[in-house]
């Protein structure tokens, strides 16, 4: 098994309840191909570095995948169609990091730092 980090980002338009949908549909995606979602982060509404499709800004969705090549096959091609998102990246890791969160609320971070 083949161990993935996978990001997309989705229309600055797009509502948290179609969030939830997206991160479902493809969750169920990687699920069908005997893959397996070992963790998903939603990093919130970004800044880009530059206009992507005349968009300023955008919802961040990231997956760690342990799966086969077909299982990102099958992904990419099913977000290349979606209307919703504007870029995904996929990049094949060694190991995941699943304890530090990147992109937590400050007021998040200084709750850990106390514990």
């Amino acid at each position: 098994m083949n161990l993935y980090e996978h990001t997309i980002i989705a229309r600055q338009d797009t509502s948290p309840s179609e969030i939830k949908q997206l991160t479902e549909k493809y969750s169920k995606i990687v699920e069908k191909n005997d893959g397996e979602v070992v963790k998903t982060e939603n990093w919130g509404l970004l800044n880009l570095a530059h206009l992507i499709k005349k968009n300023r800004k955008g919802s961040y969705i990231h997956f760690k995948i342990k799966g086969g090549g077909k299982v990102i096959g099958e992904l990419e091609k099913n977000e290349s169609l979606d209307k919703k998102l504007l870029r995904f990246l996929t990049v094949k890791v060694k190991k995941f990091d699943l304890e530090t969160n990147y992109f937590a609320k400050k007021e998040d971070k200084e709750d850990t730092k106390d514990k």
